[in-house]
C-alpha cells in the first residue's frame, strides 16, 4: 500500500470514528454538569464562620495556658521548695513531648478510621498530618457547619499536652525525671490515644451512620474529657503512686505544701483556662457553648462552697488547701456534663462532687496507705467517675438538661432515653476507661522501671528533685 493511500484509510477511519464517537461525546458533556451537581449534593457543603474560628483559636490558647503556668503552679505549691521547680520541669516538658507526638501520630490515631481496629483506635492515614491543609476542614455538631482542620488539630493538642502532665502530681518528688519522659510518650501512645479515639472519633453529623470508637458506640456521651483526661489520668496516677512506693520519709517527716499562694495562682489559671477546656469543646460559638461556660462557673463554685463545709464539719476549719480542691473537683465533675446538663444540674453535680473527692483523699487514701502526693487519684479519678455518671442523670431535659441529640432524625430533635439506660452507658464508658487505662499503664510503668527505673536515688530525693535531676533551684535563700 502506498504512503498516500494509507494517508487516506487513516482520514477515512478518523471520520469514521468521530461519527461513532460524536452521540457518546456529546453525552458526556450534558451529562457532566449533572455528575458534577450531583457529587456537590452527596458532599454537604461546609460553612466555616469566623466567629467560631476565633473562638475555638481562643479556647486553644486557654487550654495551655491551664497547663504552662497553670497546672505546674498549682502543682508546684503543693509539693515542697526543694522540688519546685521539678514539677514546673516535669508539666512543660511533657507538654512540648506531647504536642510533637500529636502531629507525628496522635492526631492520625485519634481521629482517622482504623479499619479493622476502629473501635479502638484510629490509623495513620493522617501521620505527619498528611492531607491536612488551609483547605481542609473539620466538622463541627451542627451539620455542614465547621472549622479549619488545622484549629482543631490544635485545640486537641492542647488536651494531650495537659492529660499526662496531671498523672505526675501523683508521684511528685520521687521520679526521675527521664522516667517520667519516657512514661508519658508511652503512656500517651497506648493509652491516651486509643481512649480519645474510643469517645470521640465518629462520622459526624453529616455522616453519624459512619463507624465510630467503642465507647462513642455505646452512646456514652462525654462533652469535655471526663473519661478521656480525668479517669486516665486519676487512674493512671494511683498506678503510679502505688508502683513507685511512698516517698522517702512520709507519715514522718513535714510534706506540708510549701506555697499555697503559688497553688491559689494555679487553680486560679486552671479556673480561667477550663473555660476553653469546656466551652471550646461545643467547637462552635453559640447557645451550647454559653451553656458550658455557665456550667463551668456554678459547679466549681458549688465545690469549693461544699467542701469548705464538710472541712468545717470535720475538722473544725476551712482550709484554702481544701477550697482549691475543692474547685478543682468542680471543674473535672462537670467536664463530662458541660454542654448536656443544665445550669441547676451543674450546681447539684458541684455539691455532690467535694464529699466524694474529699472522703478518697481523706479516709480511703490513708486507709489504704498509698501516697498520692496531689490527690490526683482522689479528684481527677474520683470526680471524673461522678461526673460521667452523673452525666447520664442531668442531661434529663425533665432537669433542665439539654438532652442528647439525635442525627438520624430530620431536625437533629433532643432525645434522652431514660436515666437508667443513659447511666448504664456512661458506666460502661468508665468501666472501659478504668480496665484499659489501669492495665496497660500498669505494663508502661513496669518497661520504663526494667528499662532505667522509675525511682530517683534516695540521696537525689533527700537532696531535692530541683538540684539533683537539673542542677538549679526554684529559690536562692
Amino acid at each position: 500500500m502506498s504512503l498516500a493511500k494509507f494517508n487516506t484509510n487513516l482520514v477515512r477511519l478518523g471520520a469514521a470514528s468521530a461519527a461513532v464517537l460524536a452521540p457518546v461525546v456529546a453525552f458526556a458533556q450534558e451529562a457532566a454538569p449533572a455528575v458534577a451537581d450531583a457529587a456537590a449534593a452527596a458532599a454537604p457543603a461546609m460553612t466555616v464562620d469566623k466567629g467560631d474560628t476565633t473562638w475555638m483559636l481562643v479556647s486553644a490558647l486557654l487550654v495551655l495556658l491551664m497547663t504552662v503556668p497553670g497546672l505546674g503552679l498549682f502543682y508546684g505549691g503543693l509539693v515542697r521548695a526543694k522540688n519546685m521547680l521539678s514539677v514546673l520541669m516535669q508539666v512543660t516538658t511533657i507538654a512540648a513531648l506531647a504536642m510533637i507526638l500529636w502531629v507525628v501520630y496522635g492526631y492520625s490515631l485519634a481521629f482517622t478510621n482504623g479499619g479493622g481496629l476502629n473501635s479502638y483506635v484510629g490509623g495513620f492515614s493522617k501521620m505527619f498530618l498528611a492531607g491536612v491543609d488551609v483547605t481542609t476542614m473539620a466538622e463541627s455538631f451542627s451539620k455542614g457547619v465547621a472549622i479549619p482542620e488545622l484549629v482543631f488539630v490544635c485545640f486537641q493538642m492542647t488536651f494531650a499536652a495537659i492529660t499526662p502532665g496531671l498523672i505526675i502530681g501523683a508521684f511528685a518528688e520521687r521520679v526521675k525525671f527521664s522516667a517520667v519522659i519516657l512514661f508519658s510518650a508511652l503512656w500517651l501512645t497506648f493509652v491516651y490515644f486509643p481512649i480519645a479515639h474510643m469517645v470521640w472519633f465518629w462520622g459526624g453529623p453529616s455522616a453519624y451512620a459512619d463507624p465510630s470508637g467503642l465507647i462513642f458506640g455505646f452512646g456514652a456521651i462525654d462533652f469535655a474529657g471526663g473519661t478521656v483526661v480525668h479517669i486516665n489520668a486519676g487512674i493512671a496516677g494511683l498506678i503510679g503512686a502505688i508502683m513507685v512506693g511512698k516517698r522517702t520519709g512520709y507519715g514522718k517527716d513535714m510534706m506540708a505544701p510549701h506555697s499555697m499562694t503559688m497553688t491559689l495562682i494555679g487553680a486560679g489559671l486552671l479556673w480561667v483556662g477550663w473555660f476553653g477546656f469546656n466551652a471550646g469543646s461545643n467547637l462552635e460559638a453559640n447557645g451550647y457553648a454559653a451553656l458550658a461556660m455557665i456550667n463551668t462557673f456554678l459547679a466549681t463554685a458549688a465545690a469549693l462552697l461544699s467542701w469548705s463545709l464538710v472541712e468545717t464539719f470535720a475538722r473544725g476549719k476551712a482550709s484554702m488547701l481544701g477550697a482549691v480542691s475543692g474547685a478543682v473537683a468542680g471543674l473535672v465533675v462537670v467536664t463530662p456534663a458541660a454542654g448536656f446538663a443544665g445550669p441547676m444540674g451543674a450546681i447539684v453535680m458541684g455539691l455532690i462532687v467535694s464529699p466524694v473527692c474529699y472522703f478518697f483523699c481523706s479516709t480511703v487514701k490513708n486507709k489504704f496507705g498509698y501516697d498520692d502526693t496531689a490527690d490526683v487519684f482522689g479528684i481527677h479519678g474520683v470526680g471524673g467517675i461522678v461526673g460521667a455518671l452523673l452525666t447520664g442523670v442531668f442531661v434529663n431535659p425533665a432537669l433542665g438538661g439539654a438532652g442528647i441529640v439525635d442525627y438520624s432524625t430530620a431536625d437533629f430533635a433532643a432525645t434522652y432515653a431514660g436515666t437508667a439506660a443513659q447511666v448504664f452507658n456512661q458506666l460502661k464508658a468508665v468501666v472501659v476507661t478504668i480496665l484499659w487505662c489501669g492495665i496497660i499503664s500498669a505494663i508502661l510503668y513496669k518497661i520504663v522501671d526494667v528499662v532505667i527505673g522509675l525511682r530517683a536515688p534516695i540521696e537525689a530525693e533527700r537532696e531535692g528533685l530541683d538540684l539533683a535531676s537539673h542542677g538549679e533551684a526554684a529559690y536562692h535563700n
